[in-house]
């Protein structure tokens, strides 16, 4: 199991790093930020795709084609958080070192927009940390979806 979530992991770890980032870089400021968060979750789900071929793999390469649901969310959980810390870590550099004004600039589209009641002060710190946790919460229904399809016993 643990070659199988290292080498899938690490799959999906490069995959939300590379397309986090390169959404954010190219798409921030040539897009609108509806069409930046449908791409960013997007990417996000991309990334966690790997969870599924994980598990089937583990279970038709590995298992002698059987895995129980509960091994198969383990294994969905692990990468879901490999997954996590690329995109965080993402999230953090962009918001921290190439674009530091983006919280500043999204605040000012909020009020603009007269959605002041929307604003949350963020630091780069808390948003890499945010998205950790979405992601790892979306990598988890994933998960459960995946044992749910791919579970033998």
């Amino acid at each position: 199991m643990n070659k199988t979530v290292l080498k899938y992991g690490g799959y999906g770890l490069a995959t939300g790093f590379i397309i986090f980032m390169l959404h954010l870089i190219v798409g921030i400021d040539n897009l609108d930020y509806k069409t930046n968060e449908i791409l960013g979750y997007l990417s996000i789900f991309l990334s966690l795709s790997f969870i599924y071929f994980a598990i089937k793999h583990y279970r038709d390469a590995i298992n002698n084609g059987m895995i129980s649901f509960w091994k198969a969310v383990a294994i969905g959980v692990l990468i879901s958080l490999f997954v996590a810390v690329g995109i965080g870590i993402a999230d953090f550099v962009y918001t921290k070192f190439i674009n530091p004004d983006f919280f500043s600039n999204y605040e000012q589209k909020l009020i603009d927009e007269g959605r002041e009641n929307e604003i949350i002060k963020m630091t780069s710190s808390m948003a890499a940390l945010f998205m950790i946790v979405l992601v790892t919460i979306i990598g988890f229904i994933i998960s459960l979806l995946s044992a749910l399809f791919l579970q033998r016993r």
